[in-house]
């Protein structure tokens, strides 16, 4: 089984994937907090800028843990909506909207404290590769990836170390190259594909961010 020392060293394994590629205008989206340390290094490889992908669950009231939605942020935000569970729970979409402003208020005060005052990177008409440190079921980046789409960016490239086959192989009619080299049967925790897989911090995050390269001013 092949194992990566750290977050540090899956981005570089990633970056080098991705540089033998001449994608048009790349912009590198990564998943908070795990997916900034992969997605730093993938940046830093192509010379693209790095942003976020913010996403929060929206749970059924009675059964938080269920989720009915999920928002995501961005130049617009987008809810992405699991319609069979929202019939059921009797939600309607004013109370999804309502629901979803709660967690776009702590995507915002997220956003606030990794990115300062930076505004989102556009992504129309670009090639927006988003990255994640792994996939186990899919159901937070499904949720970010029909949200990128929704931005009109020109592809979509899913970069990830390592994914459980059957979440992969449901993704890909979301995008439209997959990078992931490695990708077994049985998944079980993404952490067992590191030697060290600890919690990436806040400031980590913010420091990592910093680092990397910008959009340039137009």
């Amino acid at each position: 089984m092949q194992r990566y020392q750290d977050r540090v060293e899956a981005g570089r394994a990633l970056a080098d994937l991705v540089s033998r590629h001449d994608y048009d205008r790349p912009v590198v989206l990564a998943l908070p907090r795990g997916g900034v340390p992969v997605a730093a290094e993938v940046a830093r490889a192509i010379g693209a800028p790095l942003d976020l992908v913010m996403v929060r669950k929206i749970g059924v009231p009675s059964q938080p843990e269920l989720a009915a939605a999920a928002v995501v942020d961005g130049a617009r935000p987008e809810l992405v909506v699991n319609e069979e569970i929202a019939r059921h729970a009797g939600l309607s979409r004013a109370d999804l909207d309502r629901l979803a402003e709660v967690q776009l208020e702590v995507i915002r005060k997220r956003r606030a404290a990794y990115l300062k005052d930076r505004k989102p990177v556009d992504l129309k008409d670009r090639t927006a590769i988003v990255v994640d440190d792994g996939i186990a079921t899919g159901a937070t980046m499904r949720a970010a990836l029909k949200a990128v789409r929704r931005q009109g960016p020109a592809r979509v490239v899913l970069v990830v170390p390592v994914a459980a086959a059957d979440s992969l192989a449901a993704l890909r009619g979301e995008v439209d190259e997959v990078i992931c080299p490695t990708v077994p049967t049985f998944l079980g925790a993404i952490g067992a594909f590191y030697v060290r897989f600890d919690q990436t911090s806040d400031d980590e995050v913010a420091r990592l961010l910093a680092e990397a390269p910008q959009e340039k001013a137009s």
